[in-house]
Formats: C-alpha cells, sequence, structure tokens
C-alpha cells in the first residue's frame, strides 16, 4: 500500500498548479494575437460603416495587412472584398513593379534613356535621350500631363501622341506628375518582353500572387470594375460612366481588397509570394520605395508621406468615378488598402479611411472627420436656389426694368445686360470649352460628373442669365414701340 504524506501532497499539488498556470499562459499568449485581430477587425468594420454613412459614400471595401500577414478584410455598403474596383493611379506601383523585375532580368537599366528601347519617342522642347527609365519611374522626366487627351485604344499609339506636346520641364531637373510617364513604361514593358502589357502584369503579378480577380485595362471601357461607379453630390451619390480615356499602365489595374491584400503581403514580404516565391529582388522592392533624386518623396511607383503620423509609403489613385489607396507602415509593420466605387471632387477619403484603419492598427481611435463635401455641396446647392429665385424675381420685373431705362442710348442697354451675360458664358466656357475638338473623349455628363453640385449652379446660372437677357431685350423692345407709336401721335 502507498501512502502519501501531507509534504508529498503539497509538492504534488504545486507542481500540478504550476502546470495549469503555464497552461493558461501559454493559452493566453497563443490567443492575443488572434483576438487583437479580431477586435482590429470589428473597430474597421465598425469605423468603415459609420464613415460612408457620414459622408455619403456608396461602398467602400478594405483590407488590413501585419507583417506580411491579412489581419481583416471587409467591405461596406454596395460593394464586397471581392467586387472589381478600379484602382486609378494605384495602378503605378504594379507599372514600376513590372519595370522593375525586367530591370531585375537584366533586360532594362534604370540609369539608360528610353530610346534604348524606344528609338522613336520623342517630346517637343526637349532630346528625348536625355530621358532616363529612373526618370519616368520618379516623375522626373519633364512630361507634360494634359487633362484630357484621345483615347487611341493601345500603348503604342497612346505614346505616339507625346510628341505633339511641349516638355514641361526639363528631363530630369524636378518632380512633375504625369501619366504620360506610366504610358510609355508600359509600353517599353511591352517592347522588352514581347508581350501585351496586361497579358505581362497576369503572368509576372497577378497570377504568382493568386490576384484571381485582378486585371489590367488600357482603355477605361465598360466591363466590371469600370462600369458602376458614382460621383458624390450633396451628400448622395449618382452613378454616372467612366470617363472613355486611356488608362494603360498609368491607370489601368482593376483589383479587389482581396487580391490587394495579397500584393500588399507581397511588398512587406520584401518581393516574395505567401509560398516563398521570389518575384523580385528585396533591394530593388526597398528602393521603390525610396525617394528618387530630384522627386521629392516620390519613389518609384510609391510615394513617403513623411507629414503623416506615423510615416507611411503609399500611393493614392482617382479615375473619374472611383478612387483607391494603399500604405505601408515601416515603423509598425502594417499596411492598408481601400477601394471606393466613387469619386469626390473636393475630398479624398480613400486617404482618411486608410488613415482611421492605420490608427486602428496602432491602438488609437479613427477620426470619422468633418462632411466637409456634404456641406460644400448643400451651400452650393443654396446658391443654386438663390440664383433661381433672383432669376425668377428679375423676370416677372423685367418690364418694369425695361420701362426705367427705355429712354436710354442702346450702347446703356447693352452695358446694363452684361452682368445677366456673365455666367452663360461661364456655362459655355466650361460644358462647351472642356468638351470642343476631335480628340477630346469628354462629352457634356462626363464634365456635369466633375462636380454635379458646381456644374448644377453654373448651368442655372446661364440659363437664368439667358432667359432674364431675352426678357430684356423683349420688354425694351416692346417699350421701344410704344416710344415710337406715342412720338408719331404727336407729331
Amino acid at each position: 500500500m502507498i501512502s502519501i504524506t501531507s509534504s508529498t501532497a503539497r509538492r504534488i499539488f504545486s507542481i500540478a498548479a504550476a502546470l495549469v498556470l503555464a497552461c493558461s499562459l501559454a493559452a493566453m499568449m497563443s490567443a492575443a494575437p488572434a483576438n487583437a485581430a479580431g477586435n482590429q477587425g470589428n473597430d474597421a468594420e465598425e469605423f468603415v460603416s459609420d464613415y460612408t454613412s457620414r459622408h455619403g459614400l456608396p461602398g467602400a471595401s478594405y483590407a488590413m495587412v501585419k507583417d506580411g500577414e491579412v489581419v481583416t478584410t471587409g467591405a461596406s455598403g454596395d460593394v464586397a472584398t471581392d467586387t472589381p474596383i478600379a484602382i486609378g493611379s494605384v495602378s503605378k506601383s504594379f507599372t514600376a513593379f513590372a519595370v522593375l523585375q525586367l530591370v531585375d532580368s537584366g533586360k532594362v537599366d534604370l540609369d539608360a534613356p528610353i530610346t534604348d528601347y524606344l528609338p522613336d519617342f520623342s517630346i517637343r522642347g526637349a532630346d528625348a535621350s536625355a530621358i532616363t527609365v529612373r526618370m519616368l519611374l520618379s516623375h522626373t522626366s519633364g512630361l507634360p500631363n494634359p487633362t484630357f487627351v484621345a483615347s487611341t485604344g493601345s500603348l503604342e499609339s497612346s505614346v505616339a501622341l507625346i510628341s505633339d506636346f511641349d516638355v514641361a520641364s526639363k528631363p530630369g531637373s524636378t518632380y512633375a506628375y504625369s501619366n504620360f510617364n506610366y504610358r510609355t513604361l508600359a509600353r517599353m514593358v511591352e517592347v522588352v518582353d514581347g508581350q501585351d502589357f496586361d497579358a505581362y502584369l497576369d503572368e509576372n503579378i497577378f497570377t504568382p500572387l493568386g490576384m484571381d480577380d485582378t486585371t489590367s485595362e488600357v482603355t477605361a471601357a465598360d466591363r466590371p470594375g469600370l462600369d458602376a461607379g458614382h460621383v458624390t453630390a450633396y451628400g448622395l451619390w449618382l452613378q454616372v460612366r467612366e470617363l472613355t480615356a486611356d488608362i494603360g499602365g498609368s491607370g489601368g489595374v482593376i483589383s479587389t481588397a482581396e487580391d490587394m491584400a495579397k500584393w500588399m503581403g507581397m511588398q512587406q514580404r520584401a518581393g516574395t509570394t505567401a509560398d516563398g516565391t521570389r518575384i523580385l529582388s528585396a533591394d530593388l522592392v526597398e528602393e521603390s520605395h525610396t525617394p528618387q533624386p530630384n522627386a521629392g518623396t516620390y519613389g518609384l511607383g510609391w510615394q513617403l508621406t513623411s507629414t503623416a503620423d506615423p510615416e507611411r509609403v503609399g500611393h493614392g489613385g482617382s479615375l473619374t468615378r472611383y478612387t483607391a489607396r494603399q500604405d505601408l507602415v515601416p515603423s509598425s509593420g502594417c499596411a492598408t488598402v481601400v477601394l471606393l466605387d466613387s469619386f469626390t471632387p473636393i475630398r479624398q477619403h480613400q486617404y482618411d479611411i486608410s488613415t482611421g484603419l492605420i490608427d486602428i492598427s496602432e491602438g488609437t481611435d479613427p477620426d470619422l472627420g468633418f462632411p466637409l463635401a456634404t456641406v460644400v455641396d448643400l451651400c452650393l446647392a443654396a446658391l443654386t436656389l438663390l440664383a433661381l429665385v433672383l432669376g425668377i424675381r428679375g423676370l416677372l420685373r423685367s418690364d418694369r426694368w425695361a420701362r426705367k431705362r427705355a429712354q436710354h442710348p442702346w450702347w446703356r442697354r447693352s452695358l446694363r445686360l452684361l452682368p445677366q451675360a456673365i455666367m452663360p458664358i461661364v456655362a459655355v466656357s466650361v460644358f462647351v470649352g472642356l468638351t470642343f475638338g476631335q480628340a477630346n473623349p469628354a462629352t457634356t455628363l462626363d464634365i456635369f460628373g466633375l462636380w454635379p453640385a458646381f456644374m448644377v449652379l453654373i448651368a442655372t446660372g446661364g440659363l437664368v442669365g439667358v432667359v432674364l437677357i431675352v426678357a430684356r431685350l423683349r420688354a425694351f423692345g416692346t417699350h421701344s414701340r410704344l416710344l415710337n407709336a406715342a412720338s408719331s401721335s404727336v407729331e
């Protein structure tokens, strides 16, 4: 028979208690990251939902990544995490990555002239051979950035158009953002690799990363990710078609929050996929995030935002109906992606949402922000209503207004009508001037969609001005005839 003394029992109890405590601590430590991730996911979901509601956005999808691993993905409104959304100029990071892959393989030299790869490339006012690949990547090439350019349907034709423009600055001297830079780089990828740029991205970036729902387009067209965008107005939103334009290389990637999380994870892993396959050297990934000579804070397809706290490396993107943002936070290992199926004229909502997600990752409360764009639009609505009221008042008083000035000479009458001509002239300049020319792809609807609340004010002011001018001219005519009749009867 085995006997157990009290001292032995105490030792057994102490050992058992220690084992229980150790197991409990281990369970708590292993559960802590999951709980933290879960809390961040809930906080992010609540924040994005509240933000889109406050600012009148139709939808937003997002992702948070930490040290190469996805923390959470989510969506609010009319989009989901797998909804294709055009990412605009965030596409430049992909174009830069493709170019750097060719540098990695020895097919391209960063500091070689672009004419080594595109012999026919030219720009008025500068020696094209003075423009290097690095200058194009860092926006220091001096190429201009016109607002509206003819849609050609191919990178080759789009780049050929550059020869019709004047250089904006001396190549290599200063930073000047231009979509032409990245269209030229995309065309270079085609020529050097021997396949279409879209096919190159799919084969060398999208497929290795498992970005199965991501594609690239040369021209904005009616297809998923480009056919259901919105523009915000008066705290609401309007679905308006995307402006027809060449976007290949500079803004043609269409992706999802889930796919973009894989892209950001690869960036944090310094060029390796989730299974460890290297698709770009770590040195070149770091170089792409590093500000370049004379480029200010711009790197190679990425930009340092040193004024933000914490400091981040990222890129924003906007088409006329879609906006996006990607950010890497080196100090914490956090990364965020925000995709919006809407464009707001005077507010970078994608940046604000990304900042809020970074705040959540840092353990601080995100700021929902003041709905400035909505307030400005409502102020414009008030001005529009005021213009209508004053127009109706002027129309009703046009007869009395003309009677008081019936005996004025014609030139004085004309001068009195000039104030009413201002808004019609502005309206014609905007709605006709900005769409003028066969090579201009913009339509009146496209111009309206740039800022609906402001355009409604301009159109209303123009219409009111025309109506008042016509009404007063008619009233002048009537009173002139009456005066002439009265003069004749006196004679």
